[in-house]
């Protein structure tokens, strides 16, 4: 019986980790609890395995596609291995009503990241330009200004200031850019934090943290949004491998013929997931997921909340 619950949340959880490139792996560990009766922790062990595969699935599909950067993908994960290990053994010391009460307060703040980035794309008169580039301005493009509605318009438009020619002193030399707004020792560091706060998530709740390695990878390593969201599949699948390594030995029991059903049927939906991300608009593919997001928050936030008063 619980098998044939478990395909199609493994399903949408699969659909939503390929179309996204993150964010389907934080409703494994609810649909784990409440829909498959697992124990919290068993569940938040559980969903490093079949987050992992699935990640792991879902990034060959987008290298394929040339989505993918390797190296920085591989570098921002191994950053975010000691973060994946003292997360995996702090949850196990926390009770797990305290462990589903904090997991809700994670959704809710999942969800408004992604209202908020939704916001901000939502002025863009190019949705595909937007989505190509993470927001941010092309190459060439020093910033963008938003020009008022002309009287008789029907909406302000926004238009980008191309950047000043560089001197002759400097062109063709290489050797002196222009300046990115960070040195290169804050970005680094920069980078290390979101690797290190990632792995952390990843081991305390057993999800796979693409809500935040996106955002990370665009404004922290200057990629662009589909690279970032093939990208974010490669350090979702390192990070998920070290949690799970570390929680093992810790005797949890794990229900393998279920977990079987549910990460087969995640694969195939991160199959179709990738299918979709190319036919449908993020922006409404975001807004449904979020509404999905708020609504197990809150749920799961009644149902572990009232045991710890």
């Amino acid at each position: 019986m619980l098998a044939f619950i478990a395909v199609p949340a493994g399903l949408l959880i699969g659909m939503s980790l390929g179309a996204l490139g993150g964010g389907g792996s934080i409703l494994t560990v609810p649909a784990l609890v409440y829909l498959l009766h697992q124990q919290p922790h068993a569940a938040t062990t559980a969903s490093l395995l079949i987050v992992g595969i699935t990640a792991l699935a879902g990034m060959a599909a987008h290298r394929r596609a040339g989505r993918v950067r390797v190296t920085q993908g591989i570098t921002f994960g191994v950053l975010g291995v000691a973060g994946s290990y003292a997360g995996s053994r702090l949850s196990a010391s926390i009770r797990p009503d305290l462990l589903l009460t904090l997991f809700a307060v994670l959704m809710l703040a999942a969800a408004t990241a992604m209202l908020r980035q939704r916001r901000r794309c939502a002025g863009d008169p190019a949705p595909g330009a937007a989505a190509a580039s993470g927001g941010l301005p092309p190459a060439g493009v020093t910033d963008r200004v938003t020009v008022p509605r002309p009287a008789g318009g029907t909406r302000a438009m926004t238009l980008d200031r191309p950047a000043p020619a560089m001197p002759a002193s400097q062109a063709g030399t290489g050797a002196k850019e222009r300046p990115s707004g960070m040195r290169p020792t804050g970005r680094a560091l920069k980078v290390a934090a979101a690797a290190t706060g990632v792995g952390l998530l990843t081991g305390f709740f057993g999800v796979g943290g693409g809500f935040v390695i996106v955002p990370a990878l665009v404004l922290a390593l200057g990629f662009d949004m589909p690279a970032a969201v093939g990208t974010s599949l490669l350090v979702i699948s390192i990070n998920s491998t070290v949690a799970l390594a570390a929680r093992l030995g810790g005797g949890v029991r794990l229900d393998w013929p279920l977990i079987g059903v549910f990460t087969l049927a995640a694969l195939a939906g991160t199959l179709a997931g990738t299918r979709i991300a190319s036919r449908v608009s993020a922006s409404r593919l975001t807004a449904a997921f979020t509404v999905l997001l708020i609504a197990v928050a809150a749920y799961t936030m009644s149902r572990s909340l009232p045991a710890l008063l």
